[in-house]
């Protein structure tokens, strides 16, 4: 029965692992997490789309005949 006692040890760790996950806040309401993600990911898009606009022409030169 070692595997019994496998899985009972490992929801045990689980549980741990998740009890200690919801204890974590950052203290913020969920309409400022939303603000805040939407920010981080207006940047993130500016950011991808500068390095295509930029990175489109010097990768250039793949296909030789």
């Amino acid at each position: 029965m070692t595997r019994g006692n496998q899985r009972e040890k490992d929801r045990e760790r689980a549980q741990a692992r998740n009890a200690k996950g919801k204890q974590k806040d950052d203290g913020l309401t969920p309409e400022q997490r939303r603000e805040r993600d939407a920010k981080a990911l207006q940047e993130k898009m500016a950011k991808k789309a500068a390095q295509a606009a930029g990175g489109s022409n010097a990768s250039g030169g793949g296909s030789k005949k």
